[in-house]
């Protein structure tokens, strides 16, 4: 196996641990948004679900620095990748959001939409359609 396809393989993984853990806080945000009506239309006091309050808020916070432990670890990979030679790599959409207008993620003319994901070595911009 070569370091390019080794680099392939960890960029792959690196994408979905972020994904995982920007859902994964997604949904507890969710959660601890859904506690305050849960608790007020079950007639509880506010002392009931304190627990559950404090337990929803200290999970965000574990996932927020589990993600910030991720963002390190991806600043390494990608500053090793650097420090081999190894092509420029992306993974999953390849727009961030505000990238306006689209670098090259978004819908080819023929609206192509599969050239929009990617794990492999950039082309030029213009190649993607």
């Amino acid at each position: 196996m070569t370091r390019q396809a080794i680099g392939e393989a960890l960029a792959a993984r690196l994408y979905a641990a972020e994904a995982a853990i920007d859902r994964a806080m997604a949904e507890t945000a969710a959660l601890a948004a859904a506690l305050p009506g849960a608790r007020a239309d079950a007639y509880l006091s506010a002392v009931t679900g304190q627990r559950a309050f404090s337990g929803a808020a200290a999970t965000i916070s574990a996932l927020a620095e589990a993600r910030g432990h991720l963002v390190q670890t991806h600043n390494t990979l990608t500053a090793l990748a650097r420090k081999l030679g190894l092509d420029a790599l992306a993974s999953g959409p390849i727009d961030k959001p505000g990238d306006t207008p689209p670098v090259g993620g978004g819908l080819c003319p023929e609206g192509d939409t599969s050239r929009g994901m990617v794990n492999k070595s950039l082309p030029d911009i213009g190649e993607l359609c």
